[in-house]
């Protein structure tokens, strides 16, 4: 786990800088196909970080887990993510993943093969879901051109 909470340092470091260089209006202009702006993209990672801490904590205080699936777009509907302050996203963004890497780095070895329940999917162990929240956020990255080589 170390190794993938090093991965994610890196992806936000390189990821807050190249957000940094967008602006508010531009971060607000649809860049996805649907019309997802970039301020949607981060919200969605936003909402992701604050789901996945969930799981990762949840799954090692029990033998198994399960978890309901969240609405991207309800969310982001509720949320006012387009609304939301361009700098301030960045920074709630990052700064979580920040913390989130500390939590990666700590999950404790014997409990990396909790079965996870998600939704409707099949259950998969912790590691696969900590493994598949590093590449749905560099996934999404890329979308807006904030993915830099560390990804």
């Amino acid at each position: 786990m170390k190794a993938l909470s090093a991965r994610l340092l890196a992806a936000v470091a390189s990821a807050e800088a190249i957000l940094g260089t967008i602006s508010e209006a531009d971060s607000a202009k649809p860049v996805l196909s649907g019309g997802w702006s970039s301020k949607q993209v981060i919200g969605h990672l936003v909402d992701s970080a604050s789901n996945n801490h969930q799981r990762f904590v949840r799954a090692v205080l029990e033998d198994s887990l399960t978890f309901p699936n969240y609405h991207t777009d309800a969310w982001s509907r509720v949320e006012c993510v387009q609304d939301a302050d361009w700098t301030t996203l960045i920074a709630l963004w990052a700064n979580y993943n920040r913390y989130l890497a500390h939590v990666i780095a700590h999950l404790p070895a014997g409990k990396l093969d909790v079965p996870c329940s998600i939704g409707p999917n099949d259950p998969v162990p912790l590691r696969s879901v900590v493994e598949g929240y590093l590449e749905h956020m560099e996934h999404h990255l890329g979308q807006i051109g904030a993915a830099g080589a560390a990804s």
